[in-house]
């Protein structure tokens, strides 16, 4: 059927009543802009008030498969990061053991004389410093002063690395004295009560049994 456009002018002189015999291109006009009226109070009525829940369930939707992925992960993984946890509570109960306890921390002193003296050095100050409370442990400073040679220095500061307890030097000042040199330095070493050092392979042990 064609479209016939000069029909359209007579869409002022038309009755409401008579619907059913408006010519063809006015009824299709009249429909078309009722349904884009249709169409657009439709979208203001229903679909905009909608549009925040629509964005949030979005970024939800995003957030869970960002979860499922890393869970996933982790679930493919598994077996190697339980051989890791393994070998992470073996290394710190290592580092645990390494840590001088209270009946322990006199005799360290004795074993830092050894090493000074068996490297050369001549000892003029061994003193312990204030006590320094951290976290999880207690950090205790040794306040020395030595003297000798610069490779004597070196070797003791080998040695001290080599000690079966933690031990970290710090601060070092040397300074020329007559024929040789003097050297003062920090020393720290860290110490964990028996307690806690029980506590922490007691919580260990039982997760691993989990």
């Amino acid at each position: 059927m064609k479209f016939d456009v000069s029909k359209l002018k007579e869409i002022n002189e038309l009755d409401f009543e008579q619907v059913a015999v408006w010519p063809f291109e006015v009824k299709t006009v009249v429909a078309v802009f009722v349904a884009v009226i249709g169409l657009v109070g439709g979208y203001y009525a229903l679909v905009q008030s909608k549009l925040p829940t629509l964005e949030a369930a979005q970024k939800r939707e995003v957030e869970l498969k960002q979860n499922y992925q890393a869970k996933y992960r982790i679930a493919v993984n598994l077996t190697a990061y339980e051989e890791q946890l393994a070998r992470l509570k073996s290394d710190f109960s290592s580092m645990l053991k390494s840590l001088p306890t209270s009946n322990e921390t006199p005799g360290l002193l004795d074993d830092i004389t050894l090493v000074g003296t068996s490297a050369g050095l001549t000892f003029r100050l061994l003193n312990w410093q204030q006590e320094v409370p951290k976290e999880f442990y207690t950090e205790l400073p040794i306040q020395m002063e030595v003297t000798g040679g610069y490779h004597n220095f070196g070797q003791f500061a080998s040695d001290i690395a080599g000690l079966p307890r933690i031990v970290t030097v710090h601060d070092f000042e040397i300074s020329q004295e007559a024929s040789t040199l003097k050297l003062k330095v920090q020393a720290k070493t860290y110490r964990t009560g028996n307690a806690d050092l029980a506590a922490n392979q007691s919580t260990a042990t039982n997760k691993g049994q989990k």
